[in-house]
């Protein structure tokens, strides 16, 4: 079936195909659920929450662009509504002078498997962990990231540079552990 044909069938509530589409892109989507939830219980139900939304709204996917693309955006979106209903998150810090002289960047990162990268990100709190994956992630700006979340642009910038600081200190903390063995 091309993909065309499955968006159709998807649409006609054609429950194969429907299966076809998340089998196709579940994996993929829990990834980026993932890295905003922090864990796998809250992932799923992000994941869920996302495809009924792709399911309820795929008539409105126009072809412009990668359907995989599509569905990310139409998750990310998703996963945001879940983290704004559940309030566990605080994007209440403003910037401050410190925060942005810390930055710094993170060459331990090539050393690292993928999934021990994720298993650091989803340690990070909750608002940093959602304005790092967007940022650094999903490529929004903190513009973007403010309208999106409800917070300043100065906001999003000081939970990034948060996000990179508390990174940054727990590899370098990796890094020391490996140069002791």
């Amino acid at each position: 079936m091309s993909e065309e044909e499955l968006i159709k069938a998807c649409i006609g509530n054609d429950r194969k195909a429907q299966r076809e589409l998340y089998d196709q892109f579940s994996g993929q989507m829990m990834a980026v659920c993932l890295r905003y939830a922090g864990n796998g219980a809250d992932a799923a139900d992000m994941m869920q929450d996302g495809f009924i939304r792709v399911f309820e709204k795929l008539e409105q996917y126009k072809g412009d662009g990668a359907l995989g693309g599509w569905i990310r955006r139409v998750v990310v979106n998703s996963a945001l509504l879940h983290l704004r209903k559940e309030k566990k998150h605080s994007f209440n810090e403003e910037i401050n002078d410190d925060v942005m002289a810390t930055a710094s960047t993170f060459d331990v990162f090539a050393k690292l498997a993928a999934e021990d990268i994720m298993q650091l990100i989803q340690q990070l709190p909750t608002g940093y962990r959602t304005v790092f994956n967007l940022f650094a992630i999903e490529g929004y700006s903190h513009k973007e990231i403010a309208q999106q979340l409800g917070i300043s642009e100065s906001t999003s910038k000081t939970q990034f540079h948060k996000a990179k600081i508390q990174l940054r200190n727990e590899l370098e903390a990796i890094e020391q552990r490996d140069e002791r063995r």
